[in-house]
């Protein structure tokens, strides 16, 4: 941790590498360049059937950027979690200098569920994602899926693939394909507040026409 700023951790995702801690309480990051590399889909993560006549009725709505220290936390608040104090006060600053974003789920007035990560460019690097609702963490990548779509963003990085992020869209590509998509990404332009966050009946709507 010792002199990492802001700044260089910029630096490292411009190369395709991220940190992690072994656990909130070990001071120590760790960085990664894993040969494997999962990303989603910018506008097209698939939705079920089902996610949609629940999304339907749930009378959820999102917002970006409104609780972004509430999501970090709300990612951390698990018994086993890679993202230590460290982190959390570089996100911060990351998000101070316009470069970390938050996309948060309410049910009513009650955080519920959301995800952040780091742009850089066109390019987001998603860091981490929460639930306290069954269905919200899904809820908020599909919003976010939108979202990046709408702000001209080209590549979404979500570090290692899973099987959770394939079912919905989510491919595993090689280092080098990750390199390439990310070269190209991060001397485009797009900016996560450039435009509105669609309502829930905007965001059915748009997955009826993609659909």
């Amino acid at each position: 941790m010792i002199g990492l700023t802001a700044e260089r951790l910029l630096a490292a995702y411009a190369q395709g590498v991220f940190p992690m801690a072994r656990s909130a309480d070990d001071a120590q990051l760790y960085w990664f360049d894993p040969p494997e590399r999962g990303v989603l889909p910018v506008g097209g993560v698939h939705v079920s059937r089902s996610m949609r006549r629940f999304l339907q009725g749930c009378g959820w709505s999102a917002s970006i950027d409104r609780d972004f220290a509430g999501v970090v936390a709300g990612c951390a608040d698990r018994e086993e979690t890679w993202i230590n104090a460290g982190l959390i006060e570089l996100y911060d600053q990351l998000f101070q200098m316009g470069h970390a974003h938050s996309l948060e789920v309410y049910e009513g007035s009650t955080l519920i569920g959301g995800t952040f990560g780091i742009s850089l460019g066109a390019a987001f690097f998603a860091e981490s994602m929460f639930s306290r609702r069954t269905n919200a963490s899904k809820a908020a990548l599909i919003w976010m899926s939108s979202h990046l779509r709408r702000t001209g963003f080209r590549l979404w990085d979500t570090q290692y693939p899973t099987p959770h992020l394939a079912s919905m869209g989510g491919m595993t590509i090689s280092r080098a394909d990750y390199h390439r998509k990310l070269g190209f990404a991060i001397r485009r332009r797009a900016q996560i507040t450039s435009a509105p966050l669609p309502n829930l009946q905007a965001l059915l709507q748009e997955m009826t026409q993609t659909s």
